[in-house]
């Protein structure tokens, strides 16, 4: 039986820092796990996000359809585990596209569940993991995102008490369960990880139920995506405020991150 671990999100808690160290080590790990991140996986990745944002019938039988060819690669004979792993898979960020909360998330998973059983002649051992976060600390994370990503010109208090209910994940987690059942849903908070040998991959690992020696010897990367001064939110937003055309508020933005980096800022 085939075992498979699809760890969806959330975003903004710690999945690129485990995809980064996953893709890092991947000489490592192949001996023990194999997985796909979102480069192997575009099409089923940007059916996710579409479905999300459109909630129409036909966009979620694409994500099916996408997941099946993602499935129909694997090697069955092969004893590895296999970990697919993108936070677009249970759609776009809350904020983007007019949404307000993770709503297609179960029903996305519950597609995923149902495209591996048919797919496989025998049902796998599968498990949908997710890591959460500190609400306002999520929050606030996320809102750095959408700073820097499109033209947001909320201040953070505007879009804590716009955006509050989104950061209920557990919630989001929960209904997950429900519409997976009986398949395992496995929930882990980022700031349990955050003192762990290899950071968020360790938590990835557990659920694997992956022995020490595939732990050993791996390269820590540091933390990815890591949070933005005041000064260059400031910044952000005040580019994102003015009357300034879209390319020319991108390259505002892509200039005030590139002096922070350098330590200019």
């Amino acid at each position: 039986m085939i075992k498979i671990l699809v760890h969806s999100g959330f975003h903004k808690t710690g999945t690129t820092s485990v995809q980064k160290m996953l893709v890092h080590n991947r000489v490592r790990l192949e001996r023990h796990i194999r997985f796909f991140t979102r480069p192997d996986m575009i099409g089923a990745c940007e059916a996710a996000r579409a479905y999300s944002a459109s909630r129409h019938p036909a966009d979620l039988t694409e994500f099916a359809s996408e997941i099946a060819a993602v499935f129909e690669e694997i090697d069955t004979d092969d004893a590895r585990p296999l970990v697919l792993s993108s936070e677009d898979l249970s759609g776009h960020m809350p904020g983007r596209r007019g949404l307000s909360r993770y709503n297609a998330a179960p029903i996305l998973m519950k597609a995923i569940a149902n495209t591996a059983e048919a797919v496989f002649a025998e049902t796998p051992d599968l498990t949908f993991f997710y890591s959460t976060r500190n609400a306002d600390d999520w929050l606030r994370s996320c809102y750095a995102q959408h700073l820097r990503a499109i033209r947001m010109t909320l201040d953070f208090d505007e879009y804590r008490a716009k955006y509050a209910k989104s950061a209920d994940l557990e919630a989001i987690v929960d209904k997950v369960r429900d519409m997976v059942s009986p398949h395992k849903v496995v929930m882990s908070p980022l700031e349990e990880a955050g003192s762990r040998p290899i950071g968020p991959l360790a938590t990835v690992m557990d659920a694997l139920d992956m022995p020490g020696r595939a732990r050993r010897w791996l390269d820590v990367l540091p933390p990815a995506n890591v949070s933005m001064p005041q000064e260059l939110l400031d910044a952000m937003l005040e580019a994102n405020r003015s009357n300034l055309k879209d390319a020319d508020v991108s390259k505002a933005k892509s200039e005030a991150r590139k002096i922070w980096l350098t330590g200019d800022f």
